[in-house]
């Protein structure tokens, strides 16, 4: 495997380099992308000597290979370690006036990165912020660990050591491509049903979580088809740059169930992780509903329940093709998430369903989720707490174990 290993300018650099020993020791080709700063702490001839390929910061070395795109174009996995908060700051936004910066704007291989940095640092709310940013994204985190700092500080902000953060990258690198040959379609987003040409019934779905679950089918080797109700813009737009995804878009719940019936016959994994409308408005008005046209007296709304796209997929599978639901509940009292989940498994007749708990401040528009995946037997195949990319790879697993 092609790996580029970025090194931010920490006193933990020093660990970087047993990193890229063990990476190299593993037989993988690996480019180490330090920062100016880095080198400061470990020089130049050490990364060299330990890659066994030249090493630069700078831009405007060897530009007729186009290195500044070409390392990360190439790369199978770039792993940031050290990153300190400047670099996390630097990534969030994008920026990139260096090699390392470039790179990691150019790959569309999974990012890794072990945070370095003091405890008050790591705790601010903008590395906070920062670190929600790039995990929306789909970056991965290993550490930072709590221990001993610089100085007499101690508290989390203590890079991982070496041996754990190749641990984590040979697992990543295990199951890079164990979804190669598979048909893969996700529905994702919130449907919306007209009102009138003004308004909607919608919901609160941004499509993140069903993104991240494309996103890494297709990093994983499966050819995947994403079908998209309203999302986010830059969910889109990550979608869309994915050179791995085809990209179909879809408004309404009916308009969502005539994409999935014609792409599902080709698949062999169903996903259909979009929040789709119960019901829809039985008349929708032509124009916009006045307050001056209805006479100071409220509109009332007639609503017809929509077509169940995922028991209707479900029924109509072919034989050896996975169908899998998603489940935002929120438990009645006395109820457990488990209980509702099996219920609605039952009446989808899906091979998994994944549940997750939503509410004003969970599962919808956060960065994190938690699943519950129950199988046909009504069984707990998984749980999982994370990212969303975290936990959409859980869900590729347990796709991937049913099937096997």
């Amino acid at each position: 495997m092609n790996i580029v290993v970025g090194v931010s300018g920490g006193i933990a650099a020093y660990k970087a380099v047993h990193l890229v020993r063990l990476l190299v020791k593993d037989g993988h080709d690996v480019h180490v992308v330090p920062t100016a700063d880095a080198l400061r702490f470990v020089g130049l001839p050490t990364w060299e000597a330990i890659s066994r390929h030249p090493v630069t910061t700078s831009v405007h070395e060897d530009v007729a290979s186009v290195r500044h795109v070409a390392l990360g174009q190439a790369a199978d996995l770039v792993v940031v370690a050290p990153a300190t908060a400047n670099t996390l700051a630097r990534m969030a936004a994008g920026i990139a006036d260096d090699l390392l910066g470039t790179t990691l704007l150019a790959t569309t291989a999974p990012v890794i990165v072990a945070p370095a940095m003091h405890t008050e640092m790591w705790r601010h709310p903008a590395t906070e912020a920062n670190v929600d940013t790039l995990r929306r994204r789909g970056v991965l985190f290993v550490g930072p660990e709590s221990g001993q700092l610089t100085g007499d500080d101690v508290g989390p902000g203590r890079m991982a050591e070496p041996e754990r953060i190749h641990e984590a990258l040979r697992a990543i690198l295990a199951r890079r491509q164990d979804a190669a040959g598979l048909r893969i379609a996700v529905s994702a987003g919130g449907t919306r049903e007209p009102i009138d040409p003004v308004r909607f019934l919608g919901n609160r779905s941004s499509g993140r979580q069903g993104a991240a679950i494309a996103i890494a089918a297709a990093d994983r080797g499966a050819e995947v088809t994403a079908v998209l109700a309203h999302v986010d813009e830059s969910v889109r737009s990550a979608l869309e740059g994915h050179p791995g995804i085809r990209v179909r878009v879809a408004g309404t719940a009916a308009e969502l169930a005539a994409e999935m019936r014609e792409v599902a016959p080709g698949v062999d994994v169903v996903i259909m992780a979009a929040a789709v409308a119960d019901y829809r408005v039985a008349s929708v008005s032509e124009s916009k509903l006045t307050k001056e046209a209805a006479g100071g007296v409220p509109p009332t709304l007639e609503l017809v329940e929509n077509e169940d796209i995922l028991a209707g997929l479900a029924a109509d599978r072919r034989p050896g093709q996975t169908v899998v639901g998603f489940a935002a509940e929120t438990p009645a009292e006395g109820e457990t998430l488990l209980e509702r989940g099996v219920r609605k498994r039952r009446r989808k007749g899906v091979d998994l369903l994944a549940v997750n708990a939503v509410g004003w401040s969970e599962g919808f528009e956060q960065a994190d989720n938690a699943l519950t995946i129950i199988d046909a037997q009504d069984q707990v195949a998984a749980s999982v707490t994370g990212s969303k990319r975290e936990v959409a790879d859980a869900l590729i697993d347990a796709i991937l174990a049913v099937r096997s």
